[in-house]
């Protein structure tokens, strides 16, 4: 559950809509209806036969510009407390419950003018859990026994961002509005607004909250979308029996007219202090929503001019002049009454001390795009871009599809519920050069965050505590900045030579089920598995340099990670393109080397391979580049120590229990002393040996295949002085994980590295084995059973803290139970304890499970595994990771399913008594204790009271090289054509 952020920003009114056809992707084979029911509740109903989750979204057209004055945050609050329970269905949590135990998921957000509430679930449950999901809407019972404890998980919820600069921020841009205008306030909510001043003013919260939900949760200003595998008939009379009980009291949408911002919060220059270290730059100003124009799409076409990377963007002559590491341009917050165009750009420490010639070269540009006019070739590549991706769309989950529709029915006519502003379709100039022409100096708002203004402020704002000072900036200021900024040649982009113009299917023989060894060398080897099932013009392609010096030291591990950074940043002007025009690429360092990956329409796939291979051959390390790049790489090591609580004392697991892993700070230091000399020197023994293993799928045939990988090792291996030799069979690297001690309990503390975070954290790891089926199958099912019960003990009923959640880990094919808490009232001794506690509950609950209970969990289980991949990425990430790892056990799914299908209840039960339960004969666990502020002082008490017999770990990679490690699945494995 959670506050939105801007992209979940939607606007309140929809014009009468007298329903119609619905505008669908050419591929798209579900079927759609629009219907109203006699409350006037509109629904979509959606029919996939061969979906395997059913999922809904119910779209209230009310969110925090509603909270009544002084109960900041109700809407928010409102959305935790209909999860609790219903008349219908009065046990409490029951819904989540259910929802858990049949493969589901459950969530929902609060928006500004909107709260959306959603769930999936297995096919067979989908109809009781959808009349649990409408009692949210009819009878819901939001006793008065929750209310507190969910003030309390509110205010947890709030506490995890009281240090995310992108929530400072957000809330400082609001705070700098009108007071009398909604925009102004704090949306999320905590116990001071929910609790503490509600009572001292004798507001009773829980009748606020029950008054506030008759008021506005209404069935004519909802949306709701139904997911479902039966035919539409059967969905509609399923959706007409359970939601036409919601009231309508016919209530109007919430309309909130006016400007957030007056002439006084114009032309200002703000400069905050971030938590983080770096500098950015956001330039804001207020225009015409472009929402009542959609279909001309005017900040799609402003973003696209303004934001471009290629050569002759102000991002690329930015970034020549060293100044700029990223540049992102659109339309940010809107409502239909209002909105906002930004313009971010992270700064070097060089652009910082130049931000004036920043903003000057900025509305240059903008002059440069007044002046040159609106162009209708580029209209037209937009739009040929935009038309391609729509109807050659992957699949996407259930839940997500019915979300962003849900939310589209609110602002859309019914023809374009489901591509909402994506097609951009009416070239219309003026409507662009409006918008434009908004863009002045008249009318700008500039946010400048940086450490460097640390003790330089004189303001604090006050939901976040973020320090800030305020100043005005006339129109002949910031034309002074435009004259004095350097000469750079800003141009227009070129024609992109990778749109698309071949969408056509190959013909594919050999319809291989798994993925098959087309082509194995001393060089190399190819995976190649053609497109069966989801017939679209693309492909997916990943290529794993196994490289063997990459990560023997942490100077090699920075090292490595500059030589990726570099290739990119050469790469930019020319794959951003490709970029745009729907192939994307990455490159990044990977456990034995680097890995690159290129995903997108085919047609022109092959062309920026090869550019990718051509600057990987040519590789030759730019000083001036070199130094930009070890600036935002030191900058990233050092807000390591900003991560979520949580977030550390997962690093902390990792790095007790993978081999070949370096502490941050080790490689922080490293990289501090590193020159460009240094990769000079690096890159070709880095180069020198290699073995490179493909993946290719999709729409590809296989003479392609097998020619790309050729083209590899020409480049790579067969020059008369080659770039790379082959590896020597001993030199194959593989992941190794550190195999715990049986009957050990293992902890961890160390304080947290952020002294400002009140939050600590444990990380609870139970290690149980090296991957087998059917090993697999008992601790997955043990899971799921144990799921939803530790959520509802230490996050429902003892509110340790809003992140709790229990889940199957794997590390590099060792697994393992893993239970994560973040919490600002209580201290990770405490919480470790609870845990302890909740799985001496849980020993009741495994030994009284009957066998219908059994039984159900075990089919949820396989309705679960044999859940279709949505898309060829999905289906491409689970094959490649059998490969990653060694195990190349394609078949997967079926053999843990068979397994399932064995598996007796006293099986699970002895497997959770020799593993699982507190002092199994066979349990390795590791507790990882993480410190906040607030709860510092236990650490020393805690670590004094780790019972002799247990191991308190003091250095943890002492500790690694003295535990013997699980043999590599890699090592098992000799694969022949």
């Amino acid at each position: 559950m959670a506050v939105g952020n801007e992209n979940m920003e939607v606007a309140a009114a929809v014009p009468m809509d007298k329903g119609g056809e619905i505008l669908k992707p050419r591929t798209d084979k579900r079927e759609y209806r629009r219907i109203v029911l006699k409350n006037s509740l509109v629904v979509l109903l959606i029919s996939d036969p061969e979906t395997d989750k059913c999922a809904a979204s119910m779209n209230v057209s009310v969110g925090s510009f509603s909270d009544p004055e002084g109960l900041d945050g109700l809407a928010h609050f409102l959305e935790h407390m209909l999860f609790y329970a219903s008349e219908k269905y009065p046990e409490e949590d029951s819904y989540s419950k259910y929802i858990a135990e049949h493969g589901g998921s459950t969530n929902a957000y609060t928006s500004i003018e909107d709260t959306n509430y959603h769930f999936d679930i297995n096919t067979d449950s989908f109809d009781e859990a959808l009349d649990r999901f409408a009692q949210f809407f009819i009878k819901p019972l939001m006793s008065a026994d929750a209310t507190m404890r969910e003030i309390k998980a509110v205010d947890s919820e709030n506490q995890k961002n009281l240090l995310s600069d992108s929530w400072r921020m957000r809330q400082l841009q609001k705070h700098l509005s009108r007071e009398d205008h909604p925009y102004h306030k704090f949306s999320t909510g905590n116990m001071d607004t929910l609790h503490v001043q509600p009572q001292a003013k004798g507001i009773d919260t829980r009748s606020e909250l029950i008054k506030f939900y008759d008021k506005h949760y209404s069935a004519n200003i909802m949306h709701l979308v139904v997911y479902g595998k039966e035919n539409l008939d059967k969905t509609q009379c399923l959706v007409e029996g359970m939601f036409q009980e919601i009231r309508n009291t016919n209530r109007s949408v919430p309309r909130f007219p006016g400007q957030p911002c007056t002439p006084d919060h114009l032309q200002v220059l703000v400069k905050a202090v971030p938590i983080k270290q770096g500098h950015k730059l956001t330039v804001s100003w207020p225009i015409t929503p472009s929402i009542h124009n959609y279909e001309e799409a005017p900040c799609m076409y402003l973003g696209h001019l303004i934001g471009h990377e290629s050569e002759g963007s102000l991002f690329h002559a930015l970034k020549n002049l060293g100044w700029a590491t990223r540049l992102y341009a659109g339309e940010g917050d809107w409502t239909m009454e209002y909105a906002f165009f930004n313009v971010s750009i992270d700064l070097t420490d060089a652009g910082h001390e130049h931000m004036q010639d920043i903003t000057g070269l900025l509305f240059r540009h903008i002059k440069l795009l007044q002046q040159s006019g609106v162009s209708q070739w580029i209209f037209d590549e937009l739009s040929a871009i935009c038309e391609a991706e729509f109807h050659y769309q992957a699949k996407i989950d259930p839940i997500s599809y019915v979300v962003n529709i849900s939310s589209n029915m609110t602002i859309y006519p019914t023809k374009h519920w489901l591509v909402g502003s994506s097609l951009p379709s009416k070239f219309n100039p003026a409507i662009v050069q409006k918008i434009l022409n908004q863009l002045s100096p008249s009318n700008v708002r500039i946010f400048w965050k940086s450490n460097k203004f640390e003790g330089k402020t004189d303001k604090v704002e006050p939901w976040y505590n973020t320090a800030y000072s305020f100043e005005n900036i006339t129109e002949s200021t910031i034309q002074e900045w435009v004259q004095s900024a350097p000469d750079v040649n800003l141009l227009l982009p070129i024609p992109n030579v990778f749109i698309p113009t071949d969408f056509s299917l190959k013909d594919v023989k050999d319809k291989e089920s798994f993925p098959v060894l087309l082509r194995k060398t001393s060089f190399s080897r190819l995976w190649y598995k053609p497109d069966t099932k989801f017939f679209k013009p693309k492909a997916y392609v990943k290529i794993d340099f196994n490289c063997p010096l990459a990560v023997t030291s942490p100077d090699a591990a920075v090292l490595s990670n500059a030589f990726v950074w570099l290739l990119v940043d050469y790469l930019n002007e020319y794959a951003y393109y490709a970029q745009t025009a729907g192939l994307d690429y990455g490159l990044s360092l990977s456990d034995n080397g680097f890995e690159l990956y290129l995903v997108g329409f085919n047609h022109k796939l092959r062309i920026l391979l090869e550019a990718v291979m051509q600057k990987i051959a040519k590789f030759e390390v730019k000083p001036d580049r070199f130094s930009v790049v070890k600036e935002t790489t030191i900058k990233a090591y050092q807000n390591y120590k900003f991560q979520q609580p949580y977030q550390q004392a997962l690093s902390y697991c990792s790095m007790v229990l993978q081999d070949n892993t370096w502490p941050w700070t080790e490689e922080l230091d490293a990289l501090s002393q590193l020159e460009a000399e240094d990769l000079v020197s690096f890159v070709p023994l880095l180069l020198s040996r290699t073995f490179v293993e493909c993946y290719i799928a999709g729409n590809v045939e296989k003479n392609e295949a097998e020619s790309m990988v050729k083209h590899i090792e020409d480049v790579l291996f067969n020059d008369p002085k080659p770039i790379s030799r082959p590896l020597f069979p001993s030199q194959f690297l593989t992941s190794r994980v550190v195999e715990l001690g049986r009957g050990m309990k293992y902890f961890y503390h160390q304080e947290g590295s952020n002294p400002s975070d009140e939050n600590s954290a444990l990380v609870h790891y139970i290690q149980v084995h090296q991957d087998e089926f059917a090993m697999n199958s008992k601790l997955q099912l043990f899971c799921l059973i144990a799921k939803q019960a530790t959520f509802h003990q230490l996050r429902t009923v003892e509110q340790l803290g809003y992140i709790t959640s229990l889940s199957r880990s794997n590390y590099s094919g060792v697994y393992g139970v893993q239970f994560i808490i973040q919490s600002s009232v209580k201290g990770p001794g405490h919480i470790d304890s609870r845990v302890e506690s909740l799985l001496k509950d849980l020993e009741s609950k495994i030994y009284k499970i009957s066998d219908e209970e059994f039984k159900s969990n075990v089919t949820a289980l396989i309705d679960m595994k044999l859940e279709k991949h949505k898309n060829l990425s999905d289906e491409s990430y689970f094959y490649w990771e059998q490969i990653q790892n060694g195990t190349f056990k394609f078949n997967r799914i079926d053999a843990e399913v068979a397994a399932l299908r064995e598996l007796k209840k006293e099986e699970l039960i002895d497997f959770f008594n020799e593993y699982i339960k507190v002092d199994a004969p066979k349990k390795k666990s590791l507790s990882i204790c993480v410190y906040g502020s607030q709860h510092l002082k236990e650490m020393a008490s805690d670590k004094d009271q780790v019972e002799s017999h247990f191991t308190e770990i003091e250095d943890i990679v002492g500790f690694r090289k003295s535990q013997p490690l699980y043999g590599s699945l890699k090592g098992w494995n000799k694969l022949k054509l």
